[in-house]
């Protein structure tokens, strides 16, 4: 397999939910007028918190610095797996939980993830290239991508004198909730972007609902609002609730042939940070360990993994034997 460091230098931000109004104009800009910005990596997510946004250095410039705005200090590095040429495609943390994502944990890599319709990406801090570099250069030949083009890379590249990785302790194991919600992950020919125009503006910025406080007593809460669009090298990505869907013109928004619905897993009681390390492996490998598939999305605050609607209550279960074994 093949792993490839992707040019994309990325910026992961939180806007707070009452300064959106102050980052409609550019936010709109970088959504439907990409040829006006030089951004090719842009995510929007919305939660219950805030709004998380990943984009690139180009990206960053578009938006003003505020109160409302709040920018992690790391630069991540952006990657992806594929095979005999072709991308791995989408809903495959768990197809790479043993090769990328565990080992990455063991060796104390924070890593955060990007699924899309498309494929997964996953996201390393700048700084710990070297060490991604070097867990990783066994199993899979890696590329970095120079002026588009892919240059191979060897453990030798990554650094001189590499140091003694030092194990720490386990990493904690976060509580989950399942919101109600049902979603959908679709995506859309950027050609017929301008005629869901009006009713993706009218979802992302004007039609908030105040989210039902979610039950503390156990996993399954109420509904949250949920919504993550991406563009990236020209591809979307839409994740969202099936009741939204209908909103939107059914010819326009392609699904798999099958039409799965997802549940998600939030993880997380309290906001996670940036620097610990093995939370998408907490999630991801017991689910390769069943052979369910999920996709992940990491936000400022928390993480997210959607699983298929019939695998939810399996899931929970699993993971919440997981925490339980954790706590005894």
């Amino acid at each position: 397999m093949e792993l490839h460091i992707l040019e994309h230098r990325v910026r992961v931000l939180s806007i707070a939910r009452p300064g959106l109004w102050l980052y409609t104009h550019p936010l709109i800009k970088l959504l439907f007028l990409p040829c006006r910005s030089r951004c090719r990596f842009f995510s929007l997510t919305e939660t219950p918190e805030d709004y998380t946004l990943m984009v690139d250095e180009e990206g960053l410039k578009e938006l003003p610095p505020s109160e409302f705005l709040q920018v992690a200090e790391a630069t991540w590095l952006v990657m992806n797996v594929s095979h005999s040429g072709s991308v791995v495609q989408a809903a495959g943390v768990t197809k790479i939980a043993r090769s990328v994502i565990a080992p990455l944990a063991e060796h104390h890599v924070s890593v955060l993830m990007l699924s899309t319709y498309q494929t997964d990406f996953i996201l390393v801090r700048e700084q710990d290239l070297s060490v991604v570099i070097h867990t990783l250069a066994q199993e899979f030949q890696i590329y970095r991508e120079v002026g588009g083009e892919p240059v191979p890379v060897t453990g030798d590249d990554s650094s001189n004198g590499f140091p003694q990785i030092q194990h720490g302790p386990s990493p904690t194991v976060h509580p989950i909730q399942s919101p109600q919600n049902r979603f959908c992950v679709l995506t859309l020919d950027p050609e017929t972007l301008p005629a869901v125009a009006t009713t993706l503006i009218d979802v992302l910025f004007y039609s908030h609902s105040v989210p039902k406080e979610a039950a503390s007593g156990g996993p399954e809460s109420t509904s949250i609002p949920f919504f993550a669009f991406s563009l990236i090298e020209g591809y979307i990505s839409i994740v969202m609730d099936a009741e939204i869907q209908k909103k939107f013109p059914s010819d326009l928004l392609l699904t798999s042939s099958s039409g799965e619905l997802w549940r998600m897993v939030r993880i997380g009681g309290q906001p996670l940070g940036f620097d610990e390390c093995g939370i998408v492996a907490q999630i991801a490998g017991p689910l390769a360990a069943v052979d369910i598939s999920a996709y992940y999305i990491s936000t400022f605050n928390f993480d997210h993994a959607l699983v298929p609607e019939d695998e939810i209550g399996c899931v929970i279960d699993i993971l919440q034997r997981r925490q339980e074994g954790q706590a005894s």
